[in-house]
């Protein structure tokens, strides 16, 4: 690319092209106009460090692509509902297995960092990023070591039977 184009002159020449892009990343021309946006927004605060590598598409796209995935997994993990509860969610079953002895003593015989990643995720609700950071490990490492973990979980430990209900009917 031809250091003398500007900024301007990029978003005006490529902006339709990073739009279908987009288009092609998310199905629908609000997200597709989004994730433009950002990745525009984005390439301008580095315009001068991504044109003298001569590929700020490149850049633009990788930008896109990524928040794309970023939006994508946020939704995935989101459980919508038709209305806004009325008092807070308390799930029983993480009340049960908190209090659980043999869930201690699992992870007690877990590796000490696959032990501290799980702590760290599940007890003090810290991101990978952060995980990552007071560990000193890459945050390919703390999913990886998650897993690991979660993996030794599922099949050294299974959660006590929730206590059983009295209704109308018993087996005899």
């Amino acid at each position: 690319m031809n250091e003398d184009v500007t900024y301007e002159d990029f978003v005006t020449t490529r902006a339709q092209a990073l739009l279908r892009y987009g288009y092609v990343l998310t199905g629908n021309a609000d997200d597709a106009a989004d994730l433009v946006q950002d990745g525009l927004v984005r390439l301008r605060g580095a315009w001068d460090r991504v044109v003298n590598k001569n590929d700020p598409e490149g850049y633009v796209r990788t930008i896109m692509a990524r928040r794309h995935i970023s939006l994508w997994r946020r939704r995935r993990r989101e459980q919508l509902v038709g209305s806004v509860p009325e008092g807070r969610y308390e799930d029983r079953g993480i009340e049960r297995a908190e209090h659980d002895p043999r869930l201690w003593t699992a992870l007690a015989a877990l590796p000490p960092r696959q032990r501290a990643v799980l702590v760290l995720r599940y007890y003090e609700d810290l991101a990978d990023e952060e995980i990552a950071r007071v560990l000193g490990i890459s945050r390919g490492t703390v999913r990886s070591q998650a897993a690991r973990a979660l993996g030794k979980l599922r099949a050294d430990w299974l959660p006590a039977a929730a206590p059983a209900t009295t209704g109308g009917h018993h087996d005899r």
